[in-house]
């Protein structure tokens, strides 16, 4: 990965505000569709002047329109497919209907080129989530296809000018500087840590720089759309809080007591900052040698006796009954490194070259991708408890489709105190760990390895709520 240090910021020289990197799509009060349209544009990546890259994206930019509604408001989007090939939307940690999630191949058939498909659903939840491409996510999300859905409180704590949304994305490019579109696919990344890029961006550009005045309360929702990296970042380095994960608002603002924070691919994490005058910071990525910067801001003003600072109202979700829960158990084995054992894709027993050739690395419990019975049905109601027993060499950030659970227990760790909702949790090497959740959305519901080259070698399953 390139390194940029502090000096880059200083000043903010040629560099643009986060607030103005892509449109609001605010939703139409007759009840009409917002339009977005998935085909191909150029951007520059790395930087504003630099060559532009080749990139699939929503409405022409990556990443796509911010779509903005408040709780319990109904959001219709028509999606067009000028793609070359077939492509559906998801949107991502929405306790939504199940017919609209958008997964190809499980709640809808895939979206074909020159065709487009209606999304009608409530958001029923406040809270800081995402939409991407669902349908071979590994290449589609990694040319650009995602953007973020913010669903506000009823009554809205922070303003927009102090509401920042971070889409954060980390690009693989070539040496010229463009996305290096020829290494999607690659075995070698879908058996490792999946596909890792060398260079991050903030909603389109890189390292830019936000004002912020003194002595007033911000809200920063930060999202990694990444296919694969987790973003090891440290909110105490400049003096943050955590007001929500995953959407969802926590009691109270909390600082940690250790670092790094560890945000997963399609993980969301709120901070809140109150900025104090010649405070300028930087958020750095912490996990390579080192550290690298990847959003500034400058702190103009005086500090003063600013607004107080808002709280956010916590969702009503249903609390999981321990007691009497069923607990289901997902193996996870495979990739490089690993011991794969017996796996069974599309009915067949793999052998020798077979995983090379259908690229089907991973398994769970023996099977490679969407086997044609669910891991379990539920009756709606049920408290399920899923033991995720990582048997590999490497971290997978697991996403549970349709709701929301608490972590219970994580071996060889401690859990995060009040164990905050989730829809999105890592999982270590050799680390098993426990979620508990209400199965109370009908449907069938995909439980997945969200770095997307697991997802596409196997990490695949789903489970049924009647």
């Amino acid at each position: 990965m390139m390194h940029i240090t502090r000096r880059h910021f200083v000043g903010g020289a040629g560099l643009a505000a986060l607030a103005v990197q892509f449109p609001s799509l605010a939703l139409a009060r007759q009840g009409s569709f917002i339009d977005l349209v998935a085909g191909p544009s150029q951007q520059a990546i790395f930087q504003p002047d630099g060559p532009a890259s080749d990139l699939w994206t929503y409405n022409g930019s990556a990443p796509g329109p911010e779509i903005r509604v408040r709780r319990d408001e109904r959001v219709r989007v028509r999606l067009a497919n000028n793609l070359e090939e077939p492509t559906s939307l998801h949107w991502h940690g929405i306790r939504i209907d199940n017919a609209m999630d958008g997964v190809a191949g499980l709640t809808q058939e895939p979206i074909e080129p020159g065709e487009s498909f209606e999304y009608d659903f409530v958001a029923p939840d406040a809270g800081t989530y995402w939409y991407h491409a669902h349908n071979k996510s590994w290449n589609q999300v990694a040319r650009g296809l995602y953007g973020p859905l913010i669903v506000d409180e009823d009554e809205v704590p922070f303003d927009r000018a102090h509401d920042l949304t971070l889409v954060i994305d980390d690009w693989r490019l070539a040496g010229e500087g463009t996305l290096d579109v020829a290494s999607l696919g690659s075995l070698m990344d879908w058996s490792h840590d999946g596909r890792l890029g060398n260079w991050l961006t903030v909603n389109g550009r890189a390292m830019p720089v936000n004002m912020l005045n003194a002595g007033e309360p911000y809200r920063l929702r930060l999202i990694n759309a990444s296919n694969a990296r987790i973003l090891e970042i440290d909110p105490n380095r400049f003096d943050a809080k955590v007001i929500a994960y995953d959407g969802q608002a926590l009691p109270e603002p909390v600082r940690l007591t250790y670092a790094p924070l560890m945000v997963g691919p399609a993980q969301r994490v709120d901070l809140l900052i109150v900025p104090q005058a010649g405070s300028d910071f930087v958020i750095e990525e912490l996990s390579g040698d080192t550290p690298f910067a990847f959003a500034g801001f400058e702190v103009r003003g005086e500090t003063a006796d600013g607004p107080g600072v808002p709280s956010l109202p916590v969702n009503d979700l249903p609390e999981p009954e321990l007691a009497g829960a069923r607990t289901v158990r997902v193996e996870m084995t495979g990739g490089a490194m690993g011991n794969i054992g017996r796996v069974t894709y599309n009915g067949k027993v793999l052998e020798g070259s077979d995983f090379r050739d259908t690229g089907q690395v991973w398994a769970f419990n023996g099977i490679a991708n969407l086997p044609e019975t669910p891991l379990y049905s539920a009756q709606r109601g049920e408290t399920i408890v899923i033991e995720t027993v990582n048997n590999t060499a490497f971290v997978h950030a697991m996403h549970v489709h349709g709701h929301h659970f608490r972590v219970i227990e994580r071996s060889g760790s401690e859990i995060d105190v009040g164990q905050p909702w989730r829809d999105t949790f890592l999982v270590g090497p050799q680390q098993t760990t426990r979620i508990a959740f209400v199965a109370d959305n009908p449907g069938k519901w995909l439980y997945h390895c969200h770095m997307l080259e697991h997802a596409a070698g196997g990490m695949n399953t789903w489970f049924e709520v009647t």
